[in-house]
Order: C-alpha cells, then sequence, then structure tokens
C-alpha cells in the first residue's frame, strides 16, 4: 500500500518531488528547478533546468546572468514533469513573478506557496486560493502581534512628513526587489507624482518592472540630481543597507524611513536608526495566514520558513493536521 504523499518529501535544503526527480525553491544546484519567485532565498543559480514564470526567469538573469535551461511557466499553465507529475503556476501575490506551485500525483494535490501575501499589490497579480490535499506554507509573521495596518496608512505618514518638513528628503530604505517597487507604485497611486530619486542599485529592477508592464513615473538616479538642493521635498529610496551609511550623505538632511513588515517591532526600527518606521510588508500577516488556511482547507498543512509554533498550535485548536518542515537557508530578508 502506498503511503500518501510519500512522492513529495521535504529535505532541508528543498522540497524534493521524488517521481520526477525535480526540487522546489532548492538552497543549493539541482538538476532541475522549480523556483516560486526572485528573492534569494528562493532563486538559486546553477540549475541545470529552471522551472518559473517568465517574469522570476528575467530577475533571475538580472540577478545571476542565468539563461541556460531557463523554461518559462506562464500562470495557469501546467507542465508534465517526468514520473507523471504536473506542476501548475498560480500567482501568489509576493512580488513580480511570484507563484504558488500546484503538484498533482497519483490522485493527490499539494500547493507550495513560497512567500506570499493577500493585500493588493499594483505591481504583480494577486494571490489566488486553490484547493489542495497538502498546503505547504510560509510562516515569516506567523505571530498573533504581527497585524500589518493598510498600506495607504503607511504611505500617507510618508507623505505627510513630506509635506511637513519640506526643507528635508524622506529617504525609504527598501528591499530593491518587490518592496521598492510596491512602495513606488502606492506612492503614484496616492498621487504622489513627483520625481522619486533612487540609490544606484534600485534601478536596474524597476526598469525590468516597468519592461513587464507596472508603470513607476518618473524616476531618476541620486548620482544625477544637479545639487543637494534639488532634493529637498522628494522622496529618495535606496536599499536598507544604505540608509545610514557615506552614500545618504549626499542627502539634504534625509527623514530615514524604512518599508518592512518588521518594523512593528520598536527595536527593530531603533537597531536600525529609523526615524519614520512603515510597516509595509509583502507577506502575509497572522490574521492572513489562518485566513488562507482555512479557505484553502488542506487535509494537512505543512509550515514552513517563519514562525511556525503558533501557527501549529492554531491549528490544533482548530482540529487541522499540520507539522513544521525544518528547511534551512530560508531568511526574513529586509521583507
Amino acid at each position: 500500500m502506498t503511503v500518501p504523499f510519500s512522492w513529495i518529501r521535504p529535505e532541508p535544503h528543498g522540497i524534493y518531488i521524488a517521481p520526477a526527480d525535480a526540487w522546489v525553491d532548492p538552497s543549493r544546484p539541482v538538476s532541475r528547478a522549480l523556483v516560486t519567485h526572485g528573492h534569494a532565498d528562493h532563486a538559486r543559480g546553477g540549475h541545470e533546468a529552471t522551472l518559473a514564470t517568465p517574469e522570476t526567469l528575467a530577475i533571475m538573469e538580472l540577478r545571476y546572468q542565468t539563461r541556460e535551461g531557463a523554461l518559462p511557466v506562464s500562470y495557469g499553465e501546467t507542465m508534465r514533469l517526468p514520473g507523471n507529475v504536473q506542476a501548475t503556476f498560480i500567482p501568489a501575490g509576493h512580488v513580480l513573478g511570484s507563484a504558488q506551485v500546484l503538484l498533482e500525483h497519483a490522485g493527490e494535490r499539494v500547493v507550495i506557496t513560497g512567500d506570499y501575501k493577500r493585500r493588493h499589490d499594483p505591481t504583480c497579480p494577486p494571490f489566488e486560493v486553490t484547493g489542495c490535499d497538502v498546503f505547504i506554507t510560509e510562516a515569516t509573521f506567523g505571530l498573533p502581534l504581527f497585524t500589518h495596518p493598510p498600506i495607504q496608512h503607511e504611505i500617507g505618514k510618508l507623505l505627510d512628513r513630506l509635506a511637513a518638513e519640506p526643507e528635508r528628503c524622506v529617504l525609504v530604505g527598501a528591499y530593491a526587489l518587490g518592496k521598492a517597487q510596491r512602495v513606488i507604485a502606492e506612492l503614484r497611486a496616492a498621487g504622489h507624482n513627483d520625481t522619486i530619486w533612487l540609490h544606484g542599485a534600485m534601478e536596474r529592477m524597476c526598469r525590468l518592472y516597468e519592461e513587464h508592464g507596472v508603470p513607476l513615473g518618473d524616476l531618476r538616479l541620486v548620482s544625477d540630481a544637479p545639487s543637494k538642493d534639488a532634493l529637498r521635498g522628494h522622496v529618495a529610496i535606496c536599499p536598507p543597507s544604505a540608509l545610514n551609511d557615506r552614500w545618504s550623505r549626499r542627502l539634504p538632511d534625509p527623514v530615514t524611513a524604512m518599508a518592512s513588515g518588521w518594523m512593528m517591532v520598536r527595536q527593530r526600527a531603533r537597531q536600525r536608526g529609523v526615524e519614520l518606521p512603515l510597516v509595509i510588508s509583502d507577506h502575509a500577516d497572522w490574521h492572513e495566514l489562518t485566513t488562507t488556511i482555512a479557505e484553502v482547507n488542506p487535509s494537512e498543512t505543512w509550515i514552513t520558513h517563519g514562525r511556525e509554533d503558533a501557527l501549529l498550535r492554531w491549528c490544533e485548536l482548530h482540529q487541522r493536521k499540520a507539522h513544521a518542515l525544518a528547511l534551512v537557508g530560508y531568511e526574513d530578508e529586509d521583507d
């Protein structure tokens, strides 16, 4: 008698699909990888074959110069893998190109979410709830204290500060893939049409987003500003590592801000020297995690890379079978 779901196996360096000899988001080079999205803790170079959305493959090429073995899979498209395994990529709502992977084999359905969120994001398609037998979910913000505010509230805080101190600029630390572009797009949605100034490390990814149909408005490099005064009353965006380094000294008395779900934790904001914390996350918060599990309604929930214990306890209290996976190499990033 075949043990249910014995064909899919969590290993320390990824999730292994045995009949297909394939891995989902492996942390080391393999012969066949299914990649959920382009963040460095999920997308690694060196695979012989990489299945991912066209956008994720473009991001990987930009970041890792990977071209060989790229196999694009559009949302909703089903690929047949060796061993009679079918794989379908479904929007995850995390960043441009991010996908859940639905795997079907021997009459069983497994969904691997990668990273995901449930909030509206103008830079990527929204998360799609997909029924399955096993739901493998992230738990980055898997504690009840994490309830993220509406992004309009946080963008409003940024714009209010900008208006209150027009002699300064607001310098936002934001992860270069996903967060920076979302902040820019949400500023545009709020009616902020002024030039937004970029650290040089942000430019190529922003241009890639534009090439894939995400309008970001007038973006210019800080290094191209004619003077420090030209930056007064404007928003600038940089990697979190540049918030308080020598580069930031070229800006006019910047208000240091950071866009991250971790900005709910005051100690993290203090450690970063952040003057204006912006609670903007590209991951599901506690309520969204639990709501998603209830909506998917799987027979089993497998929980990975995050705060697993609280989510395990929630599943137990709601008579849902669940266990944690011991995967390595998946980081909090700067969210």
